[in-house]
């Protein structure tokens, strides 16, 4: 056997998927033990080998686990009670598996019922094709088990984190991310709409999940997500990162427009002026990275007539009356009232959603008339771990 050469290939392995040698030499040494028993060895049995990659020596053995009659069936099998064992029930006694106690302390005095038996093997180094064939498949599963369990170590539990990624490829509408070591995928329903995308083109993703039930760790990602768009602003603004400025409610329509609630822990600190940055650098950075998808920030205050006024912003609003069940009127100038509730009612729609809030625009000149696209329902958005309610309602007198 050259040694060089297999020593070389381990570290070739370990390298390229990224699992630790230890874990190649052990598919190296299953798969080794699978040929020797597909061509000397009888079914049922459980071998196990060594390689020594000083020597090149091989040592193999077969295991069995000491038994006695309390703890495996030595009567013979019947078809019912195959399925009792496999319900739970004390295994029969397998000669290829088991060895009882009285046999085995012949062997090893010290050794108790429950342990494992270890008996030498004749070594062998030819094998046929077929054990070759097995040897082969052993192998690469094992390789493909070190390096899920790799994979799944250095994603799982970096969900709701950012991740930078090449597009590798789209199908239907899936594209598929070479995240460097595991390949990740946006279904079609987690990306932009309207966004186009490059084969190898790097964009940022938001890391959504990982499965661990498929064969291969799923990780799914997403850059239609609320919480996209939060993350982005965690990188680009530094009091958000240190905990100043807290960004307390999202709503979003991917691809089109965004409103953000921020409010400042600390006296003194502007949080809108901390998101825009200077000259708007902050905000322009987050605002490429999602496609030019415009974006409102507005300061959050406890105080429901001033969080709905301000979250109709870019318009003007004249007046906000508080109702029960948690529903706003809001009058504005008669030349804001399209800005207010914008394209096919997309303002006041985020606005309801940002604030939790029933929110009703009308006209200051005409009051009494309800507009059809002008009102919209509140809904609860989450924001980071949990949801968040939305502004507390102040005590207010009933309006007759």
């Amino acid at each position: 056997m050259d040694l060089k050469t297999l020593s070389r290939a381990i570290t070739q392995i370990s390298e390229e998927k990224g699992i630790d040698p230890e874990a190649v030499m052990d598919a190296i040494e299953s798969s080794i033990a699978a040929a020797y028993k597909k061509e000397y060895g009888k079914k049922g049995e459980l071998i196990k080998m060594k390689l020594d990659l000083k020597t090149g020596e091989l040592k193999f053995w077969q295991v069995k686990t000491v038994a006695d009659e309390n703890t495996v069936r030595m009567e013979e099998r019947t078809e019912g009670e195959v399925i009792e064992e496999a319900a739970g029930q004390v295994p029969y006694y397998n000669s290829e598996r088991h060895i009882l106690i009285k046999e085995a302390k012949q062997i090893n005095p010290e050794i108790n019922v429950g342990e494992e038996l270890e008996i030498p093997l004749e070594s062998h180094e030819d094998f046929g094709r077929i054990a070759a064939q097995a040897a082969k498949q052993v192998i690469l599963q094992k390789i493909r088990e070190a390096e899920r369990d790799s994979i799944k170590k250095e994603y799982f539990g970096k969900e709701d984190q950012i991740v930078s990624g090449t597009i590798q490829r789209i199908d239907r509408g899936n594209v598929f991310v070479d995240l460097g070591r595991a390949v990740g995928i946006m279904f079609y329903n987690e990306s932009i709409p309207g966004e186009r995308f490059r084969i190898g083109e790097r964009l940022r993703f938001y890391l959504l999940a990982v499965q661990e039930e498929t064969r291969i760790p799923g990780i799914i990602l997403s850059r239609s997500h609320p919480k996209f768009v939060n993350k982005l602003f965690e990188m680009e603004v530094p009091e958000i990162g240190d905990g100043s400025v807290e960004i307390k409610f999202i709503a979003r329509e991917p691809g089109s427009r965004t409103k953000i609630a921020v409010a400042s822990n600390v006296e003194g600190v502007d949080p809108v002026g901390a998101c825009v940055g200077q000259r708007g650098t902050r905000v322009m950075s987050v605002t490429n990275e999602l496609g030019n998808e415009k974006i409102d920030i507005i300061e959050w205050s406890e105080n429901p007539e001033k969080f709905v006024s301000s979250s109709l912003s870019p318009a003007k609003v004249s007046s906000v009356e508080i109702l029960p069940r948690r529903e706003a009127r809001v009058l504005v100038p008669e030349d804001q009232l399209s800005l207010a509730i914008g394209k096919a009612g997309q303002n006041v729609r985020l606005a309801a959603k940002l604030t939790g809030w029933r929110i009703d625009v009308r006209s200051t000149s005409r009051p009494e008339e309800a507009l059809k696209e002008g009102v919209a329902e509140g809904e609860k958005e989450i924001v980071s771990e949990e949801i968040i309610e939305p502004a507390p309602i102040e005590k207010t007198e009933e309006k007759e």
